[in-house]
């Protein structure tokens, strides 16, 4: 039967015991309450039921999915796996669709698109992240332990950066194409180091030049240069850097030992525990937005500038974090945080 209100049931209901036919029916009901309110089809369906001898005004049963589910089966599936989608909820209760929907509302559960992480971790990854964590706040309670923090990483720089954006027009007009971005642009490594006082050293790598063990460690030695000029005072450094080959080779661990420097252990594929990736590189990016460089010399003063432009509390609000993340890490279960 149509899905009408319960007083147009009455009133077609009174129509047929009226005598009349259905359309009829139809057109008094519409000019009483309004044009359109119920059609003559509709009222001929219901006036085909009142002649069975059913004059009850309630739905019958319809054939199909049940309408009610197992709440609480519902539940548990979802927070066991909640990316089941409604239709799949739907096949496993034996309900239809929209109930499952309703209830899901009900339990509060909304549908989000997660967000992507840098690695799908095994059992193995993840014990690694809680256990290094909390080795890291076990010395986070050590005097000015997170000011003797060193940390760097690499990352690759357009020349042009070109973004695609949106475009007010006319509703008849097409916004004006954009070029498409080369997929084999024109770029420079840069390596940057820096603590909580801002940047220490960062150079851009000459063209055709990878980072292996050799070349960091000559930027190790530079970095310690830099460092001596910078930061006469700085007597214990903690160096954090990711897992790179050319970070952990026996070339370069040498090289540590005979600067003195003590290494931070770092967990596989976690940039959300290194402050470049997750502070320093996210502000570059959007510095670098929109920007065109046309060579090197450019590109290198720009970065000075930008480098020098951010306020000492930038940097150490990037070294300052890392015991917050460090205890996400543990209270989830070695998840990733999620910014």
């Amino acid at each position: 039967m149509s899905e009408i209100p319960i007083h147009v049931r009455h009133c077609i209901l009174y129509e047929f015991q009226l005598g009349n036919n259905a359309s009829v029916a139809a057109r008094n009901i519409s000019a009483a309450l309004g044009q359109g309110t119920v059609t003559e089809r509709t009222c001929r369906r219901w006036f085909e039921r009142f002649r069975q001898g059913d004059i009850s005004l309630e739905d019958h049963p319809r054939s199909g999915r049940p309408l009610e589910c197992d709440v609480e089966r519902l539940q548990v599936l979802i927070e066991d796996n909640p990316r089941l989608t409604t239709r799949e909820l739907s096949t496993m209760l034996g309900c239809n669709q929209s109930t499952i929907d309703h209830h899901l509302h009900q339990m509060g559960k909304v549908n989000k698109l997660g967000s992507w992480v840098p690695h799908q971790m095994t059992p193995d990854n993840i014990q690694q992240r809680i256990t290094i964590c909390n080795f890291l706040l076990s010395k986070h309670n050590r005097h000015r332990f997170l000011q003797q923090i060193v940390t760097g990483d690499e990352k690759w720089v357009l020349y042009v950066n070109h973004t695609r954006k949106r475009q007010w027009v006319n509703r008849e007009d097409l916004p004006e194409p954009e070029p498409k971005a080369d997929l084999h642009s024109k770029k420079v490594m840069l390596s940057v180091w820096w603590d909580y006082q801002g940047i220490i050293y960062f150079e851009l790598l000459p063209h055709n030049t990878t980072v292996d063990s050799e070349l960091y460690c000559k930027q190790l030695q530079n970095l310690k240069i830099a460092l001596q000029a910078k930061r006469p005072e700085r007597q214990k450094v903690w160096l954090l850097h990711d897992n790179a080959k050319p970070h952990i080779a026996k070339v370069t661990r040498h090289k540590l030992e005979e600067l003195g420097w003590q290494v931070l252990p770092h967990p596989p594929y976690s940039p959300d525990l290194a402050p470049s990736d997750y502070h320093l590189f996210r502000s570059l990016r959007n510095h670098l937005r929109e920007q065109h460089f046309d060579d090197q010399d450019h590109l290198k003063s720009d970065l000075e500038n930008f480098f020098e432009s951010l306020p000492k509390k930038f940097y150490e609000d990037g070294i300052v974090d890392l015991p917050k993340r460090w205890e996400y890490v543990i209270d989830n279960n070695g998840a990733y945080v999620v910014d």
